[in-house]
């Protein structure tokens, strides 16, 4: 007997469980089914909804002003400008730790690679470092963290014409972790703020770290740390680290793994689980049923197939990095409901010779209709009762846009809250 919802979201990245939490909040019967880790785990947890044009005109003051501009096939002019502001109103209740809701400006936030990104919201934790905020700065790396090299950092900053000094130092973190270097571990010893060893004598770690970078302050009037304050208590670590050192005090979001990505996904399938809807991680959708209209799913656990039915059903298992398009030597393709992805047949189209060049496999996806059904190469719908989502979407360059995030939120929500009201 099939496990029967109204709505089923395959997938459990930001779209996936943007489209469920609509879904949800809609009122509807919602099951969200994800196989592989999320990439929010990958991801900066910073929320981009256009930094640059499809052309790469930017940074872009204003992203809501730019959209009704973009290409006709880009994921944000099938849903609207209304529809985009409307999911972020829903990531805005649901994550109340982001902040940016407050303009339609981007803000720019340092990275830890030492340029400026113009992003929509961002962590409560990465406030105090704005690239616009003219206060000096101090920047502070761990010497087992080699992504993180705070001097490399702070020089790229100040080329990039920041209006504020800033240096960069690197210290040793108080605790001996440099066998296992992990920023997980670094940021449960702050939660915890468990006692490490200082000169012969046991001092909490906050405290500990704090007594390391004090002496390392000039006049600047705020610290920058790497991603690591805390996975639990990221606020009360940094109120406590900012009493101690007399000056605010902020993280730069880093490459993976990521610890904002972590918390973003945490508090992202709170709020799913507190509206009600069913979650089930670590299988996958290996088939289904039906041809103009998915009557089922099947779902592999233990080596049996389990049936999922539904009236309506969300794609969102991401683009090629998250294995939700793929390719071989015969082409592109989408391989949960094998949805028609339009590519060139030459393989040699695919790319530019210049790596950094304008890579047309990056815009590859699903293409939709703009109820963002998936269409086939007719260009009529696959099914009637499947939408599309996220990166899985083609149509826009989400890492040259800086979009991802925000067309993952918008389609989102736009498909699950499209879905939650025809099944009802």
């Amino acid at each position: 007997m099939a496990i029967e919802s109204e709505v089923l979201v395959v997938g459990g990245g930001l779209a996936g469980l943007t489209g469920a939490l609509a879904a949800a909040r809609e009122g509807a019967d919602v099951r969200l089914v994800s196989y592989k880790q999320s990439t929010l785990r990958q991801a900066s947890g910073l929320v981009d909804v256009l930094g640059y044009t499809p052309d790469g005109a930017g940074p872009l003051t204003d992203p809501f002003e730019a959209i009704p501009s973009l290409p006709d096939a880009h994921p944000y002019r099938k849903v609207g400008v209304h529809t985009v502001r409307e999911a972020l109103s829903l990531f805005d209740e649901a994550v109340p730790t982001y902040e940016g809701g407050h303009t339609d400006a981007n803000a720019l936030l340092p990275t830890h690679g030492g340029t400026v990104k113009p992003t929509a919201r961002y962590p409560a934790g990465a406030s105090a470092g704005l690239a616009s905020d003219a206060r000096d700065t101090l920047l502070v790396g761990i010497e087992e963290m080699v992504d993180f090299d705070a001097p490399h950092v702070a020089a790229h900053l100040d080329a990039a014409g920041v209006p504020f000094d800033v240096r960069g130092e690197t210290i040793r973190f108080p605790g001996d972790l440099r066998a296992d270097a992990k920023v997980t571990r670094y940021a449960k010893l702050l939660d915890t703020d468990s006692e490490v060893a200082v000169r012969g004598r046991m001092v909490p770690a906050r405290e500990a770290l704090a007594q390391r970078v004090n002496p390392l302050l000039e006049d600047e009037e705020r610290v920058g740390f790497p991603a690591i304050l805390g996975d639990d208590n990221p606020g009360e670590i940094r109120a406590e680290l900012s009493d101690r050192l007399g000056v605010d005090v902020f993280e730069v979001p880093m490459g993976p793994p990521s610890l904002p990505g972590l918390r973003l996904e945490d508090a992202l399938f709170s709020a799913l689980d507190e509206a009600g809807a069913s979650i089930e991680t670590g299988n996958p959708v290996v088939d289904f049923e039906g041809e103009d209209r998915i009557e089922r799913v099947f779902i592999e656990k233990n080596g049996a197939k389990i049936p999922n039915s539904a009236d309506q059903y969300v794609l969102a298992t991401g683009g090629f990095v998250g294995k939700g398009v793929e390719s071989d030597r015969e082409g592109v393709y989408e391989p949960v409901f094998d949805c028609h992805v339009p590519h060139a047949s030459d393989r040699y189209d695919w790319f530019e010779g210049d790596l950094f060049g304008d890579h047309e496999f990056a815009r590859y996806g699903v293409a939709t209709d703009d109820d963002l059904r998936p269409l086939d190469a007719s260009e009529h719908s696959e099914f009637e009762n499947l939408r599309a989502a996220g990166s899985v979407l083609g149509g826009y360059d989400f890492a040259a846009e800086k979009s991802g995030s925000g067309v993952s939120i918008a389609t989102g929500y736009a498909a699950g809250q499209r879905a939650a009201q025809e099944a009802r």
